[in-house]
């Protein structure tokens, strides 16, 4: 029996794809061996062709990802709430730019909608999903806690709960550097222990990596998280530091600059972070034998990696940095720590080096000026 593959609405793809088949006359053998190649022929090219679904697609991360796959070919299917945590005339700014191509659509949707989110992955077949979307900021989860933990536990868990009944062969979700509290050894590393989180936002960043485990395990689920350390670039967030301090010394007025300056960052290209993420969605977790695991080690497949420059710059070195791009001085307000936040991220990226080949190196007087020329062309 010929095996015809059936796409998310129900159709037989070959209807949509006829293939000639080979009717003249020869030994029937061959011919039943020719209907089978072009019957795999078909099933690949539809497996081949199955779409990606991108979480926070209107969002920094998830708009350059989204436009580096979509660039490369590959279907994309992205959702994005659209809140207003930050301006949202810049994230429709940056999902005009991705419905320019024919291979994107995009619904807007809240991940803590379990009905539709469930609806979602019952119409479709998603090859990979990359959960990128979040309620973000360390200083906002003391303001606003309820909003981390729609977005951020219930949101991801309906995510797990897609993945699974729906078996995507590859989920990736974005965990973040702020795991690490105030761990005082460095660099970080995955394998350190991340026990003490000082913002809702890190606790539950840590509660989505033992929501994957523990998914990954039970189900067989492959799934990779990836701890971001400070991302910053062109169309990047409002809310950070960087885009922040440009904007103030660009209508003159003062920075704010915490802990006297006396604090150190990893900071992260945007287009470094990208191309981590399309390298490790390239390349699931498989699970492991026990005596193939190293003691302490999960058999589950199941990873986590850091994503960061592995080149802490401190707080005034980097507005110097912006100074130099700007030719122009900042105003500094001396200001104390503030609460949730920590002195140094130092990412120890040894482990993607290993598995994918690559470690962001972009330096950050590169990254900042590109930011800053494409602030000036923006505003």
């Amino acid at each position: 029996m010929a095996i015809v593959p059936l796409d998310s609405d129900g159709d037989a793809v070959a209807a949509r794809s006829p293939v000639i088949r080979l009717s003249f006359a020869c030994h029937s053998s061959v011919l039943i061996l020719l209907n089978l190649f072009l019957d795999l022929y078909i099933l690949l090219s539809f497996f081949s062709t199955m779409t990606i679904l991108v979480t926070g697609a209107a969002g920094f991360i998830g708009y350059f990802l989204s436009r580096r796959l979509l660039a490369h070919g590959e279907q994309v299917y992205g959702i994005d709430s659209l809140n207003n945590y930050y301006d949202v005339n810049l994230k429709k700014d940056r999902l005009a730019q991705l419905e320019a191509f024919e291979n994107f659509t995009f619904e807007r949707m809240d991940l803590s909608d379990r009905t539709r989110i469930a609806e979602l992955f019952s119409e479709h077949s998603f090859s990979c999903v990359v959960n990128l979307a979040a309620q973000a900021g360390v200083r906002y989860s003391l303001e606003n806690p309820l909003a981390y933990a729609d977005s951020n536990l219930l949101g991801f868990l309906n995510i797990l709960e897609g993945c699974r009944h729906r078996q995507v062969g590859h989920l990736v979700f974005a965990s973040s550097s702020s795991v690490y509290g105030q761990n005082q050894k460095v660099p970080f590393a995955t394998d350190d222990r991340v026990d003490h989180p000082v913002s809702l936002y890190a606790a539950t960043k840590k509660a989505n990596e033992l929501m994957a485990h523990s998914y990954s395990h039970l189900y067989d689920l492959p799934v990779t998280g990836l701890r971001f350390f400070t991302v910053y670039g062109p169309w990047g967030r409002p809310d950070m530091a960087y885009f922040k301090f440009v904007d103030a010394i660009a209508h003159n007025r003062p920075i704010d600059v915490y802990n006297h300056g006396q604090m150190k960052r990893d900071f992260t290209y945007i287009d470094d972070v990208v191309e981590g993420i399309v390298r490790v969605m390239k390349k699931p977790p498989h699970r492991l034998t026990t005596t193939a695991a190293k003691t302490g080690d999960t058999t589950a497949p199941y990873k986590i990696y850091n994503i960061g420059n592995h080149s802490p710059v401190t707080l005034m070195d980097f507005i110097t940095t912006i100074e130099q791009a700007m030719g122009k001085v900042a105003q500094k307000n001396m200001m104390p720590m503030q609460p949730g936040d920590v002195p140094a991220t130092y990412a120890d990226v040894q482990a993607l080096m290993d598995d994918v080949g690559f470690k962001p190196d972009t330096p950050l007087t590169v990254g900042i000026e590109k930011f800053v020329q494409w602030y000036a062309e923006y505003y």
